[in-house]
């Protein structure tokens, strides 16, 4: 037998043979799944796609800094302005087509009321985008504790 089986006489002898049935079970579980499988993976739908032609990308707008130091005084793109000049300058710049960006740049101990008047002032002048520029946190040097 080639399953070894309780030999009465008592020689015990390790059987030498590999039973390659299950493997073979296998084999022809996964030739059946790619037979099955292979037409599915070149089989392809044939679709006539419409041609629409696109856009070109609109370029990058403007981008318009706007700085606000500690002592409260406004620059537009680094040049000293006035309240009076600033909202000229915003309306002016709210009717160009496409539209600039406002970068607000403010000092860390600048008042939130002013940042608060300077935002509705852009907002009543028509910019509809308006960004805030911070610096990024310095990570510290060594991060582990000793």
């Amino acid at each position: 037998m080639s399953f070894g089986g309780f030999n009465q006489q008592g020689n015990h002898v390790p059987m030498s043979e590999i039973n390659v049935t299950p493997m073979v079970d296998v084999m022809l579980v996964l030739l059946i799944i790619f037979i099955i499988t292979a037409p599915l993976l070149t089989h392809t739908v044939q679709v006539d796609l419409p041609v629409a032609g696109g856009t070109v990308n609109p370029e990058k707008p403007d981008i318009i800094t706007l700085s606000l130091n500690r002592e409260g005084k406004l620059f537009w793109n680094d040049a000293a302005v006035d309240e009076g000049t600033l909202t000229e300058r915003l309306t002016q710049a709210s009717s160009r087509k496409p539209q600039p960006e406002l970068h607000l740049r403010a000092d860390r101990e600048t008042r939130y009321q002013k940042i608060a008047e300077i935002m509705a002032n852009a907002q009543k002048a028509g910019i509809q985008k308006l960004g805030f520029v911070s610096m990024p946190d310095k990570a510290p040097a060594n991060t582990q504790a000793h």
